[in-house]
């Protein structure tokens, strides 16, 4: 008498529920930065009901000088005063904002022990509410387009942000082994989201071997090829901010080198997951078929989708630099002189690299796909739902997934 034992439906749900939990648990947990910003103050939105602009200075296309913003405070404990603050503009387009009446500005106020209020910095444009706007859309979209899946993507998604801010960052600035921790979590990651969408299936299984494999791969590269190309990790944002404010024993290159394949990472689940589902696919209408022509049908699939995506990350990456190739290419800059800048060479590195393990992850993929979905066809029945039917007394359901 055979025992079906179902890995679908209740596993689903467990590991829903799982990383439902731990996604909370990350997001109360503090990260020990919280402190070191030691001044009190409170944040708030204000209106801007008033400006003066009699201090500013308008030199060729930039302005400096300061601006007095009259503000009314609309939430926090100090709703509804009207306080006036200073916006100080330093004659840089990146960093310099100005404020028109109407304009919702997010408020820092310094405070006294007595909690009377020192200083008003109108920081910035209130963009909150808009951001929340648009990652509303976004869920509602998904979940209405993708249903089910579409909640778990989501889940993992969350989990997804409050991992690295909660785990990979902190242990960053720690100082800790940047290139080890990263791949860690990479593949924590790989894990809950293959899984999460795809179930604790054999498909999930082999698409999340077949990431590591190409995470593996541009990990080894990137380093390799950071050293060779003598790149520092300081043309990373804020680096040099970093190491003048105390963390001067960080290890810029590699962490350098995690950003390239943590960058990556996305892509490469992309592909093994589309391997891994059309092999499944495949077996599913071919019960009867073997190893290799399994392993070719994966590698055909894994051709056509590494033929577009490793353009993807080219578009990715050449996306956020198109001021800076602008700049290059107005000034009349050979093309020579700007593959061997560093901060292009960086750019080549994250391009290539990325893309090595795009185009890797396919054939080990196909092959650990053809060798799970074709072995031990007697114990194992492809069912709609994945289910593992072993006999009585026989294999465990870990070892019947392989």
């Amino acid at each position: 008498m055979k025992t079906k034992i179902c890995l679908s439906k209740r596993a689903n749900v467990t590991l829903v529920m799982l990383f439902t939990v731990l996604s909370f648990v990350l997001y109360f947990i503090p990260t020990g930065y919280e402190k070191r910003n030691v001044n009190k103050s409170v944040r708030c939105k204000g209106e801007v009901i008033e400006i003066d602009n009699s201090e500013l200075m308008q030199l060729g296309m930039l302005k400096k000088g300061s601006q007095t913003v009259t503000l009314r405070l609309l939430d926090g404990p100090y709703q509804g005063e009207i306080l006036q603050g200073l916006n100080q503009l330093l004659g840089r387009l990146d960093r310099d904002k100005i404020f028109v009446k109407g304009d919702i500005a997010f408020v820092v106020l310094s405070l006294d022990e007595e909690n009377r209020i020192l200083f008003v910095n109108p920081q910035e444009h209130y963009r909150l509410g808009y951001e929340l706007l648009l990652l509303g859309v976004f869920i509602t979209l998904l979940i209405i387009f993708g249903g089910w899946t579409g909640a778990k993507a989501i889940l993992s998604f969350v989990f997804a942000v409050m991992t690295l801010w909660k785990v990979l960052v902190p242990i960053l600035l720690a100082g800790l082994n940047p290139i080890l921790y990263s791949v860690g979590i990479v593949f924590l990651l790989s894990a809950a989201i293959i899984f999460l969408v795809a179930g604790l299936t054999r498909m999930g299984l082999v698409a999340f071997l077949g990431a590591c494999l190409g995470t593996t791969t541009s990990c080894v590269l990137a380093q390799i090829f950071t050293n060779l190309i003598h790149i520092h990790g300081a043309i990373l944002p804020f680096s040099e901010t970093l190491l003048y404010s105390g963390f001067g024993h960080l290890d810029l290159a590699s962490i350098y080198v995690s950003a390239v394949f943590i960058a990556a990472s996305g892509a490469v689940m992309d592909i093994a997951i589309d391997v891994s589902a059309s092999m499944k696919e495949v077996v599913d209408k071919k019960p009867d078929i073997g190893f290799s022509e399994a392993a070719k049908s994966g590698l055909f699939v894994g051709r056509a989708v590494v033929g577009t995506m490793t353009t993807t990350l080219l578009f990715a990456y050449s996306g956020g630099y198109v001021t800076m190739l602008m700049a290059f290419m107005a000034q009349g800059i050979p093309i020579t002189n700007i593959l061997n800048l560093v901060y292009v060479s960086a750019e080549v590195v994250k391009v290539l690299v990325g893309s090595f393990g795009l185009v890797m992850v396919a054939p080990f993929t196909a092959i650990l796909g053809a060798y799970v979905f074709t072995r031990n066809k007697g114990k194992t029945v492809l069912t709609e739902e994945d289910q593992i039917v072993i006999k009585e007394g026989g294999s465990s359901p870990v070892e019947a997934l392989f």
